[in-house]
């Protein structure tokens, strides 16, 4: 079980109600670790849903979801434009 930095952005933020958690996971790789956290059901699932377009990033750095997750990473989830 590794620990990890979750961040949330825009409309994903919005919808969960947190800009971001620490949370311990086994998932190996991002969409592991997408799938773990729509499994809890109820804004995390309607927010990253797999029928939503959900970018992600890895230690700031745009990522696909075969990325492999390392003991401490941030991971960051946002939808694919975002505004500033």
């Amino acid at each position: 079980m590794k620990e990890i930095r979750l961040r949330y952005f825009a409309s994903v933020r919005e919808a969960i109600g947190t800009s971001g958690e620490t949370c311990k996971t086994t998932a190996e790789t991002l969409d592991v670790l997408r799938d773990e956290l729509i499994a809890r059901g109820g804004a995390y699932a309607q927010a990253l849903a797999r029928d939503r377009a959900v970018r992600a990033s890895l230690n700031q750095a745009m990522a696909d979801e075969s990325a492999v997750l390392t003991e401490g990473a941030e991971v960051a989830f946002f939808p694919p434009v975002t505004g500033g």
